[in-house]
């Protein structure tokens, strides 16, 4: 009998009102069943988020030094419990092993940078113009914080939000994606051994178009912060902005890797394979157009394709397999839609394009490392976002063009160059329309310690992480301090 998983709301771990659950599947043997989570809908929310309220005033008056040491204890947790939970997370959503520890370790980076900014300034002190007078700036939190995660990245990018959130002294409700419930489940219990109080952070369980919808759309939410499709941005924002409420998204990206003649060819095509086929494609950085000079191209797409040809694709828990399977038979269906539109429009399906479903493979989700060739920069598999481990080749006649090509999406999250030339290097830096370049490394790799966020339709400008980890939280106040003993009026002529 499968386990029943809660809600916790306060101190309560607690079904939905309605009784009613979804289950969460190992997306690589689909009979293999992990749990059944609440199916939690307006009545949940309403509930967490008058909880949060209210644990809000006591967590807003701890010392931004005490949160800290909640939140370090968090990350030494995570620390302890790496393995347990990679593999929980493999199990979830299907990222191979490895990665899923790279994603835990993502979190516990960000446990630790986060647990110093409440040893950071918060303000700063600011000369004015009148004398006998003191101005400072300061930061405040915002209120009950209501942070919407996805599925592929279920630990590392819950913890971007929730820790600065945590930190700037908000309360929040966290709603994880349902295809990764357990990971987010387990997130919440590491932060609630490491000491936070009760009500300062709740987790609902649920669907988007129930329990997502309905933390958008409640009034006493002060911030939603939201990770995951352009579509669903786009109706968050217009939800947000009948209530003039916060709101920062991080959303669609269509990533390309640029690759110039004197670009060294083995690293292009190392970094191509990993950007391209890491996580199975299933990243908002996963670099599905590589734009190659034409002097290169030729050798550059022979040894894509055997390097693709080589991946090994299985379940993620066993050992040498490096793709694991795409999510959800839905989106596995989507992302072989997208070979038969890359057909449609005269593209050259170079190698896979095919479901997997034989042997140990047919028990789950899986799609073959593909490769499109002959492709143009109008063609929909060169435009539009496809999260799964297919590829676009464009060929590009000189750096202009190439850049050209990079910059003809509606999306700019990241983009990349390969060149030994530094003109080549600077110019790429400069002309790229993305929030985050690589020069001579792949799509992927951010690191916490800068900001991570895009330009375009990849988000609102909103950045995660880094210096700017906690902007999208607190709200900048300005103090004036008079200690002259008389009326002074700045700007008025005297």
């Amino acid at each position: 009998m499968a386990e029943h998983f809660l809600n916790l709301i306060g101190e309560e771990w607690a079904p939905a009102r309605s009784g009613e659950t979804f289950e969460d599947r190992n997306p690589a043997r689909w009979s293999e069943l992990l749990g059944a989570f609440p199916r939690s809908g307006p009545e949940d929310m309403d509930a967490a988020v008058k909880t949060a309220r209210a644990a809000y005033r006591v967590w807003r008056a701890t010392p931004p030094p005490r949160r800290g040491e909640i939140v370090l204890r968090a990350g030494l947790l995570l620390e302890e419990r790496k393995e347990e939970l990679a593999r929980t997370m493999t199990r979830e959503m299907g990222k191979v092993v490895e990665e899923a520890r790279g994603d835990v370790q993502e979190a516990i980076d960000m446990a630790f940078f986060a647990a110093g900014l409440g040893r950071r300034p918060f303000g700063e002190a600011i000369p004015s113009e009148l004398p006998d007078k003191f101005c400072f700036t300061w930061r405040e939190p915002v209120g009950v914080v209501g942070i919407i995660t996805p599925w592929n990245f279920p630990v590392a990018v819950p913890s971007w939000k929730l820790f600065p959130a945590l930190m700037a002294g908000n309360a929040i409700v966290f709603k994880p994606a349902e295809d990764s419930p357990l990971c987010g489940q387990r997130l919440v219990e590491v932060l609630l051994e490491a000491g936070l109080p009760p009500g300062v952070l709740n987790l609902v369980q649920g669907t988007g178009e129930e329990a997502g919808a309905a933390l958008v759309a409640h009034p006493d939410v002060s911030c939603i912060s939201f990770t995951g499709s352009t579509e669903v941005g786009r109706q968050i924002a217009t939800e947000c902005g009948r209530s003039l409420k916060r709101v920062g998204l991080e959303l669609g990206g269509k990533n390309a890797i640029v690759v110039m003649d004197d670009a060294d060819l083995e690293l292009a095509v190392d970094g191509a394979v990993w950007a391209a086929f890491g996580t199975t494609g299933q990243r908002c950085t996963a670099a599905s157009r590589m734009i190659v000079q034409r002097g290169v191209a030729a050798d550059f797409v022979d040894a894509l394709k055997q390097r693709a040809e080589g991946l090994r694709v299985g379940d993620g828990l066993q050992e040498g397999v490096q793709v694991g399977p795409i999510v959800n038979e839905r989106q596995l269906r989507r992302v072989h839609g997208y070979t038969a539109v890359a057909r449609e429009e005269r593209a050259t399906v170079l190698t896979g394009g095919e479901v997997l479903g034989e042997g140990p493979l047919g028990e789950g989700w899986f799609y073959s490392p593909t490769i499109f060739t002959d492709v143009r920069p109008e063609m929909r598999v060169a435009r539009e976002e496809i999260f799964g481990p297919s590829t676009s080749v464009l060929v590009a006649d000189s750096l202009e063009q190439a850049l050209e090509y990079a910059n003809s999406t509606i999306y700019g999250l990241s983009l990349s160059i390969y060149t030994n030339d530094v003109r080549r290097a600077f110019t790429a830096m400069r002309e790229l329309e993305a929030g985050i370049v690589y020069v001579n490394a792949p799509t992927i790799g951010a690191e916490i310690q800068l900001p991570f966020g895009g330009v375009k339709q990849t988000g609102n400008g909103h950045r995660e992480a880094g210096s700017t980890a906690m902007d999208e939280f607190t709200e900048w106040k300005s103090i004036y301090v008079d200690y002259s003993g008389r009326l002074q009026r700045a700007q008025i002529d005297t």
